[in-house]
Parts: structure tokens; sequence; C-alpha cells
């Protein structure tokens, strides 16, 4: 066993989840505005995409470990439904209630969104072991023996790409409604989510795809891309907004779609990964992992200056704490971008 992998990987999620759960019930409990609220909502249920991410990490770990099905490897993606399903609920029940419950529900529905993408990740890496095996196959070969079904792998596709649809509308009916704060910031933010959504589905696309050995030159190029994209959106979204505020909300906004952007990059690593590794040997590029580190400092450092800034602007004091938790997701990404399908056999022509 490979203690630094098989033990502390899954463990760096697990953790961030544990902090954020802890430090957004802090923020709850307290209660001394409605920025308290909100953050203290956003911050305890990104908890819920860490515990997803927690999921994938383990599920992929126990694959290349030899350690398939079991109460484990069922209860693994169960747990990463049920948590996203519980975000999407509790997101639904607050978004119908007052100004500030109405963006904590919201945004909380979009992290349950994300949270529904990553558990279909997880559900696809119960097949993780297949990629080595996939990979020695001949272009246009038949799928590997125990891979998904064509049909099976289309409705783990057609999973993120409801989400993201959803998050879209969603986001869509938000920014065209009525010309208040509370649209305004859920409309952007869910936007933002909306954009992570679209990128897990090149994730569970691609994953789907090599395991069945149908991924192709079009597939390598056309997911990386899409994320590269939604990252890119996201990120000049905020800059944007930050840039040209007019009003209070338009910082608010701004700094947590840069942190969207950010998060946007972290996922879109694997991405890149998946599609510079297929049908090439290990080890991962050495810039990959670093990837979800960087973009996790980016947060913290940004926070941390929003932090100071929120001693003498109140403006602030939400997308500082939201920043951490965001630092938290793109935390828990590395032990996803740095883990590869273990191959115990050279690969040869099949």
């Amino acid at each position: 066993m490979n203690l630094t992998k098989d033990v502390l990987y899954p463990l760096i999620p697990l953790a961030m989840a544990v902090i954020c759960i802890g430090f957004g019930l802090w923020c709850w409990s307290s209660a001394a505005s409605a920025d308290y609220f909100v953050a203290g909502h956003v911050v305890t249920f990104i908890s819920a995409v860490c515990l997803a991410l927690f999921a994938t990490a383990a599920t992929m770990i126990r694959q290349n470990s030899g350690r398939n099905g079991g109460i484990i490897g069922i209860g693994l993606p169960t747990l990463a439904y049920l948590v996203a399903a519980g975000a999407i609920g509790f997101g639904l029940s607050e978004r119908i209630q007052a100004a500030d419950a109405f963006i904590a529900g919201h945004v909380v529905f979009g992290l349950g969104l994300i949270s529904l993408c990553v558990a279909t990740v997880t559900t696809v890496c119960t097949r993780f072991a297949l990629l080595p095996a996939s990979a020695r196959l001949r272009p246009g070969a038949a799928a590997p023996r125990r891979s998904f079904s064509l049909a099976a792998g289309r409705v783990l596709i057609a999973i993120p790409i409801l989400a993201a649809l959803t998050a879209w509308c969603f986001a869509i009916v938000l920014l065209l409604g009525p010309s208040d704060q509370e649209h305004f910031v859920a409309g952007h933010v869910l936007a933002g989510q909306a954009a992570i959504c679209s990128i897990i589905v090149g994730l569970v696309a691609s994953l789907v795809r090599q395991i069945r050995n149908a991924y192709d030159r079009i597939d390598a190029r056309l997911w990386p891309g899409i994320g590269a994209a939604m990252g890119t959106l996201n990120l000049l979204w905020g800059i944007g907004l930050v840039a040209l505020h007019r009003q209070p909300e338009w910082i608010t906004t701004g700094f947590v779609m840069i942190g969207l952007g950010l998060v946007s990059y972290a996922i879109t690593s694997k991405v890149a990964v998946l599609a510079l590794m297929w049908r090439r040997p290990p080890p991962v590029p050495d810039w990959a992992p670093l990837i979800p580190v960087l973009t996790a400092l980016s947060c913290l450092f940004l926070a941390a200056f929003l932090f100071q800034a929120a001693v003498l602007d109140s403006d602030y004091f939400i997308p500082a704490r939201v920043l951490t938790g965001l630092a938290a997701i793109c935390f828990s990404l590395f032990p996803i971008v740095s883990i590869l399908p273990r191959s115990p056999r050279p690969a040869v022509r099949g």
C-alpha cells in the first residue's frame, strides 16, 4: 500500500469538508447579520462538493488497489448522491423565503447541482481500473469486458448535462427577473455554477468514452477546450463586475465569480490530464497537480485581502468567506488530478 496516495489522498477532501462544515456553522450560528447568514449557509454546503470529491478519490484509489464492488464500492457513490440531494433539497426550500435566504438558497441549490455532477463522476470511476485495458485496444475496437454499456454511458453523461441545463435556466430566469439585489447575486453566481457543471460534463464524458474505448481526437480537443472557455468566462465575468461595480452587490458577486473561475480551472486540469494521457504511458505531467494547489492558494490569498478589506467595508464580508470555501474545493481536487489508473502490465496492442 502506498501510504501517501492510498490513505492521505482521500483524507484531503474529507478534511476540507470538515473544515467547511465547522467554519460555515460558526458563521451560520453567529447570525449577527444577513451577511453571516448567507456566508454560513454557502460555506457549510460547500462541504457537499468536498464530500462528493472524497467519494470520487476513494473510489479511484479502491479501483487502483483492486478492491472493486462490495458495500463500500456501492456506498461511496450513494454517499455522494445523498449529500447532493440534501443540498439541492435544502436550497430549494430556502429560496422561497426572505432576501438573504433567497440568495443563500439559490447558491446552495447550485452547489447541490455541482455535487450531483461530482457524484456521477464517482459512479463512473467505479470502472476506473478499466482505463489501462481500454487504452491497449485498437481505436474503434469493442469496449473492454465489464465496461459500461452504450445506454448506461449515455445516461451517466446525461446527468451532468441536465444539471448544467437546470443551473443555466435558473440563472437566466433570475437575471431576466426583477432588477433587485437578490436576483442579481443569485443569478450571477448560479451562472458561474452552471459553467462548472458544464465542465464536469466534459469530465464525465471523457471518462465514460475512454472506458468504452470511444474517445477520439475530437474529445481530446472539445472537452478541455470547453473547460478552459468556461473557466475564462467565470474569471473575466468576475473581474468585469469588480472593475465596473455600480452597486455594492457587484463587488460581492464579482469576487465570488472569480473564485468560481479558479475552481473551473482546477476541474479542467483533470479533463486535460485525461486527454493528454490517453494511450500514453504515465507519469502524469508535472504541472497538472500544481493547478489545484495554485488555484487553492489564489483563493486563500485573495480571501485574506478581502478579510482585511471587510474590516472597513462589509461588501467584502461574504466573498472573503466564500473564497475560503472555494479554496477547499480546489485543494480537494488535488488528489483527483494526481491519481492515474495503475496498469500492472506494459501496454500492448490488442
